[in-house]
């Protein structure tokens, strides 16, 4: 099975943000993701638009000939926001307003409420739903349950202690692919994974259909330029350990 990548573009909207023009062009810029090789685009409009506007993602759904991935916090506007564009997936993560980037997963027992109510909503509309989520086993009987068709775990601490001590790090992910494989939930990841683990990671972790990638691939594609970026990166998702 060969794992998809999912580029991450919020990088080159907070770069066109800061100026208030149109430069780069965020359309542009994905249909050449696209182009040299991207299998899927991804974004994250947040509350304060800082990046990803939410004006920017119908224009998005009409170029984006891969999968469409919206990620955010069901808030009022962002539920709307997604049934209005109907991409191919959404993937929900529990930020607060006001977080500077996703930092951990759902719990999915105590916040129980909030995804009963919203993931049906989603699927009703043909929308593929996974949770952001934390490498914990014990929570996917729970995401079975809720009706959520995959998981993203949440690889931000495997990037963190992948110098030190990464075996110990990534066997948790593993336990959870396992058990998903199981219980036939799709698998993705994401949050920090780049050119140094990514390749460590794909190989040791089962059934991982997708990796959503943006920062470190974009600062990559300063040295290297955003073709060669994307080819790095799908080397590295076929490279085994």
């Amino acid at each position: 099975m060969t794992t998809r990548l999912s580029v991450n573009i919020n990088k080159i909207a907070l770069i066109r943000n800061s100026r208030g023009e149109n430069q780069p062009n965020l359309i542009q810029v994905a249909q050449d993701c696209e182009r040299y090789g991207a299998e899927g685009i991804t974004v994250h409009p947040r509350p304060d638009q800082r990046h990803i506007r939410f004006t920017d993602i119908p224009l998005l759904k009409e170029i984006v000939t891969t999968e469409f991935n919206i990620e955010g916090y069901p808030s009022p506007e962002f539920i709307q926001l997604v049934l209005d564009n109907k991409p191919d997936q959404v993937t929900l993560v529990p930020d607060p307003p006001n977080a500077l980037t996703s930092d951990t997963g759902w719990d999915v027992f105590a916040q129980e409420k909030i995804l009963s109510e919203v993931i049906p909503m989603f699927k009703n509309a043909g929308i593929r739903v996974s949770l952001f989520l934390n490498p914990i086993a014990a929570y996917l009987d729970q995401v079975k349950l809720l009706g959520a068709d995959r998981i993203e775990l949440y690889t931000g601490h495997y990037a963190r202690t992948y110098p030190k001590d990464r075996d110990q790090e990534v066997e948790a992910h593993r336990a959870t692919s396992l058990r998903a494989r199981e219980m036939g939930l799709g698998l993705n990841a994401g949050h920090d994974l780049n050119l140094e683990n990514l390749a460590y990671y794909q190989s040791h972790v089962v059934n991982l259909l997708e990796v959503s990638i943006g920062h470190a691939l974009i600062c990559d594609a300063l040295y290297v330029g955003l073709e060669n970026a994307i080819g790095m990166y799908k080397v590295a998702l076929r490279t085994s350990y």
